[in-house]
Parts: structure tokens; sequence; C-alpha cells
């Protein structure tokens, strides 16, 4: 900082001491002021027509503010009911859990609708079949969304179907080994 500058910095402080502490506004300030606006054209009233009255201009209202305000307020009252935490606490099942058993559903109607095969050398392999699909069904459980495992659901189903076919006709047959 040179010299110069730290001398006008005294002359500055030493001139805003020097003012007034409060400077008192004109009272026809305003007056003053309004006559040195241009004059302003008086706004017409539209002309009104034959059966409408001419109603004056109404301020646009904010109908949205009271929604808005019932709308958080709701949505505070939801973020902390304690019933909506119970409400939680029930698993819903996933899309693939419902796909998985509405295909449990088919599958087992369509095991019902086939004659009854019970040829003992097949039962070790539908009885390893349906192990499986109860495996895969907790997996489902413990990872509704794995859609792999619904694939795996559908195969498992479509390859018991198709051995208790084989098991019904090797019954009606009598071909058993």
């Amino acid at each position: 900082m040179s010299t110069h500058d730290h001398d006008s910095d005294h002359d500055l402080a030493a001139r805003l001491r020097a003012l007034p502490p409060e400077r008192s506004l004109p009272t026809d300030g305003w007056a003053r002021l309004s006559a040195q606006l241009p004059p302003r054209e008086p706004q017409a009233a539209p002309a009104a027509t034959d059966n409408v009255v001419a109603l004056p201009p109404r301020p646009r209202r904010r109908w949205w503010l009271p929604v808005g305000a019932a709308l958080a307020a709701s949505l505070a009252v939801y973020a902390v009911a304690p019933w909506r935490h119970s409400q939680l606490s029930a698993p819903v099942p996933s899309p693939l859990q419902l796909q998985a058993a509405a295909m449990t559903e088919q599958y087992q109607q369509a095991v019902a609708a086939l004659p009854d095969g019970r040829a003992p050398e097949w039962q070790p392999a539908l009885h390893e079949l349906d192990e499986s699909a109860a495996q895969i069904r907790a997996a489902l459980a413990q990872d509704p969304r794995a859609p792999h495992l619904l694939g795996q659901l559908k195969r498992t189903y479509a390859l018991r179907l198709e051995l208790t076919r084989q098991a019904a006709y090797a019954a009606e047959s009598g071909l058993t080994t």
C-alpha cells in the first residue's frame, strides 16, 4: 500500500465522519415525484354487450397453494404414520414370484389331468424333479428378482410333465423294465 492510498483513506474517513447522522426525507417528496411523472391515461373499462355484465378484473388467485399445502401435509403424515411401518413388514410378492405361483398351479393341474402312472422305476426320477422344483421355489423366495430361477422352474416343470407322461404311457402299455 502506498502513502497516497493511505492519505486518501484518512480523507475518506474524515468526510464520512462529517456527514450528518441521519437524513430526513422531505415531507412533500411523493408529491414532487408524482408531479415529475408523465400523466397516465385513464383506462377505459371494456364495453359491455347486450346481456353481459362487465365485472372488474379480479386478481389472479393461486389456487394451487392450498392444494399443495394439503398434499404436503398428507405426505408428511404418511411418512411418519406408525401403521405404515406395520404394513411394510408383510412381504409383497414380486412379479416373478406371481408368475412362478401361476406356473406351479398350471403344472399341478396338468399333472392331475394325466393318468396315474405309478411305475416304481420312474418314482426316483419324479421325486428328484419335485425336490428340484421345491428348491427353485425356495431360491425364488430368497431372491424374488432373479429371472433365471423362473426359467429353471419352467424347465423343471416341463421335464417333470414329460417324465410323468412317459411313466403313464409305460404303465398303460406294460412296458416296465
